[in-house]
């Protein structure tokens, strides 16, 4: 197998949705810097994610919605109209210069990504993972879809058995819309429990499509594992996937505020070493992720395992620079704890398995093999 590719741009280094908003963070930039400064990424493995057509992206979008965030980025406004329809120039989707360039870049690293494997690989697009948007309207942070539209391009290359498997701390609700009863493509996706958007409960399984585990608050590393080797893994190889497209987002670990997990970033790296010899073809995408230490550590993580790389006891003052220039407006922003800009692996977070946990396990693995 070819060596793995990594996929960005430089549209997310000077992009922000505005100053208030939880992706005011600098992220994938962050992300490429630290590979950069560790050795890890070169011109050989990186390549240049495209900005998506609007006719690639209405392989899931509606043509009036692109047309509608195209206009909004170029007035830089929209009407009252056309925020009550596609959910633009909302608190959650606000209206930013570059609100259809940087999702549709996302967008179409996450297609070439798909590309790229077509005859097998690996490949790393962590500006992707917008697993919210809609077709018509914008969702959650998410314009645009991008792990459905990957998904749709591996299925036109006459694929027919893919897993989508989702570790983000919010349910994959737009994922689920594109692909509910589908035979060709299983979802599994662990969430945590009575957080938005409030679906993905244990009974909904997307018309047999999905699997999905609703997750307790203080999740830790050990129920991680458990749900690991319990769920995940089985359920993934039972299907026989030919290709495997992993959202590994960062907001199910201990500091990120938009989530009450508690997992470290070792529960990230090891679903990634376990999962990356299931399938011959693999995509792995960010997601969530809101501070912004925790979200680059974990993501240039992700790129070490799917290398091989060691990943050092303690970085080095290139990479601690990195890391010591982010800031954050948020008060747990002012004086980050140490092991945030002294290291890239956080201290395993051990704890037992509960009861509850135990018998929801206990049910999906029944329906496994159905």
């Amino acid at each position: 197998m070819q060596a793995p590719v990594f996929i960005g741009s430089e549209i997310y280094r000077h992009s922000t949705y505005g100053s208030k908003h939880p992706l005011a963070i600098p992220r994938v930039s962050t992300v490429i810097d630290l590979c950069r400064a560790l050795g890890w990424l070169t011109i050989e493995n990186y390549r240049v994610s495209p900005c998506a057509k609007p006719s690639a992206l209405q392989r899931f979008h509606t043509p009036d919605y692109i047309a509608a965030l195209k206009a909004a980025e170029h007035a830089q406004s929209v009407s009252d109209e056309v925020r009550v329809k596609h959910a633009l120039g909302t608190l959650s989707n606000p209206v930013f210069p570059e609100m259809y360039r940087r999702p549709a870049t996302a967008a179409g690293g996450s297609m070439l990504g798909a590309e790229l494997i077509r005859d097998g690989g690996i490949v790393f697009n962590p500006a992707g993972g917008t697993h919210h948007g809609l077709p018509d309207r914008a969702n959650g942070f998410c314009y645009l879809n991008d792990p459905v539209l990957a998904i749709l391009a591996l299925l036109q290359m006459g694929l027919d058995r893919v897993v989508y498997i989702d570790i983000d701390a919010h349910h994959c609700d737009g994922v689920e819309v594109a692909f509910h009863g589908s035979d060709k493509v299983r979802m599994i996706s662990v969430h945590e429990t009575r957080r938005w958007p409030f679906s993905g409960t244990l009974m909904d399984d997307a018309g047999g499509a999905a699997l999905n585990l609703p997750v307790p608050r203080n999740l830790n590393d050990d129920e991680f594992s458990a749900i690991l080797d319990q769920l995940i893994l089985p359920a993934t190889e039972a299907f026989q996937p030919q290709a495997i497209v992993l959202q590994c987002g960062a907001d199910a670990v201990a500091e990120d505020p938009l989530s009450r997990l508690a997992l470290s970033n070792n529960s990230h790296w090891q679903t990634v070493a376990a999962l990356k010899y299931l399938a011959p073809r693999i995509l792995v995408l960010g997601g969530g992720g809101y501070n912004p230490w925790s979200v680059g550590r974990l993501w240039s993580g992700v790129w070490a395992t799917l290398n091989g790389f060691d990943i050092p006891d303690a970085l080095d003052a290139e990479a601690r620079e990195i890391l010591e220039a982010l800031t954050w407006s948020r008060a747990a922003g002012r004086q980050p704890s140490p092991h945030l800009v002294q290291t890239l692996r956080d201290a395993p977070n051990h704890g037992p398995i509960r009861p509850e946990l135990k018998e929801d396990l206990r049910q999906l693995t029944a329906r496994i093999s159905r």
